[in-house]
């Protein structure tokens, strides 16, 4: 999936696109797309954090989803070599970058691999975010913002079912001339907030729509649910 059909997809959402993250089997995929799910988030290692699974596991999951589904894969890796290599190893149609790499690799990544759609998270810890998606608002593709902690001791690089600031949210939105996705403690009850509050090009689910680490059909299409009635009172 080239850039310019990840965007054209996330447009063509109106603001309800939604990432379902951190996968875990293919029985979850199947779900998470019947219940409306526009992607899928494949989560492999990291520093901490609910959700990773192994490459083999991804690579199974990939193989057996249908064609022309939106898969995310989701890598800590920092080097532009290792990224490359981990994209070999889990071919998704897009790739999230949950770490500051800088805009140069980004940029490379880009010229390597142009047949695949780049997603940089940006975590919004302080105004400074602004700053950070600024510089890669002409390479990425979309930007993805969370509520990591990259710089602690042990990194929290997602899926920490917290919110943040959404005030420098809503900055990043305005700012930026590529879709915005929006991760973070969302669920039922905040997603109405979220959409007024932050207007986002959509949004991006782990912790919230789980129970005890596997995806809950009920708590999933609450969200669903809250969302569209959300957008349909716009």
């Amino acid at each position: 999936m080239q850039g310019n059909e990840l965007r054209a997809r996330i447009a063509a959402r109106e603001g309800r696109f939604v990432k379902v993250c951190c996968i875990q089997s293919v029985e979850e995929a199947r779900r998470a797309i019947e219940t409306g799910a526009d992607a899928l988030g494949l989560v492999a290692a990291m520093p901490s954090g609910p959700g990773p699974i192994s490459d083999p596991l991804i690579g199974e999951i990939l193989s057996q989803l249908p064609e022309g589904l939106c898969t995310v894969l989701l890598t800590s890796e920092t080097g532009v070599d290792g990224i490359l290599g981990h994209l070999e190893r889990c071919p998704a149609e897009v790739v999230q970058v949950v770490r500051d790499i800088g805009s140069g690799a980004l940029q490379r990544l880009k010229d390597a691999r142009p047949d695949v759609a780049w997603m940089q998270v940006v975590h919004v810890d302080s105004s400074a975010a602004l700053e950070r998606a600024k510089t890669v608002s002409d390479i990425a593709d979309a930007i993805l913002l969370d509520s990591g902690q990259p710089q602690a001791k042990t990194p929290t690089l997602g899926g920490t079912g917290q919110t943040h600031d959404w005030t420098i949210s809503k900055a990043i939105v305005d700012a930026m001339p590529i879709p915005v996705v929006l991760a973070g403690g969302l669920r039922p009850i905040n997603i109405a907030s979220a959409l007024s509050d932050v207007a986002p090009a959509g949004f991006d689910l782990c912790s919230g729509i789980r129970v005890e680490g596997l995806l809950d059909d009920a708590k999933m299409g609450a969200f669903f649910d809250a969302l569209q009635g959300a957008s349909a009172s716009r």
